[in-house]
């Protein structure tokens, strides 16, 4: 691929690719926000409204950016929700390795403990390292999101109630956590249902956490900005 270094990483005997990080948007990278108009973006790490609480390094602008086959299952994913009178509200895609690399630096100071209350309450900081926040993430290969379902209500869309917010760091996030209501049970099983069948595969311990099944780049982690 033009532009990016290729790494070995003895330790997992994987192949792993970073790309230049000056590169711009690939060629067959998408914008949803101009692809799926329709849906709603709250983009939480170009915000202050994340679990690190600032800004994140990379996330200069509030765009979700998906490879074009994880856009075109996401257009199917929308049209299901559309079917339903629902819509999709979208957190977060495609993530910069840059952005990893803050979060990083973040769990590993064990001092900083300023949103421990509403992310990871029932947590220590340095069990988050591995099980939800990784080295090396899914989002920076293009194929993965995160994202929940919105209804109308007195004419405004309105979250579906999940029973956990997301990115709350905590096994009540499991999407089959029997602590939740009915309710909330049911609107999880709906989203995980409608992501699935539009190609998708679900990660258990967060709701919110889909990656398309058939990835383009599986062993690549870019690292150009969101912009």
């Amino acid at each position: 691929m033009k532009n990016c270094i290729n790494i070995a990483f003895v330790l997992s005997f994987t192949m792993s690719f970073y790309c230049d990080a000056n590169q711009s948007i690939p060629n067959d990278f998408v914008t949803i926000n101009t692809f799926i108009p329709e849906a709603l973006f709250d983009i939480k790490y170009h915000s202050k409204d994340n679990f690190v609480g600032e800004v994140i390094d990379g996330y200069n602008a509030d765009k979700c950016i998906l490879h074009k086959a994880a856009a075109n299952a996401l257009m199917s994913a929308y049209r299901q929700a559309r079917d339903a009178k629902l819509n999709l509200k979208i957190f977060d895609c495609y993530r910069p390795q840059r952005a990893v690399n803050h979060f990083i630096r973040w769990v590993n100071d064990l001092n900083n403990t300023a949103t421990k209350h509403n992310y990871y309450p029932n947590l220590a900081k340095n069990s988050l390292l591995g099980p939800y926040i990784a080295a090396k993430s899914g989002h920076s290969r293009g194929s993965t999101l995160d994202l929940t379902l919105v209804k109308k209500v007195n004419g405004q869309w309105q979250e579906l109630d999940m029973g956990s917010a997301f990115d709350l760091f905590d096994p009540l996030s499991n999407t089959e956590n029997s602590n939740i209501s009915e309710l909330q049970r049911k609107n999880r099983l709906l989203l995980k249902k409608i992501m699935i069948e539009a190609g998708f595969l679900d990660y258990d311990m967060e709701w919110w956490h889909f990656t398309l099944k058939n990835q383009a780049y599986p062993n690549h982690y870019f690292d150009f900005e969101v912009l």
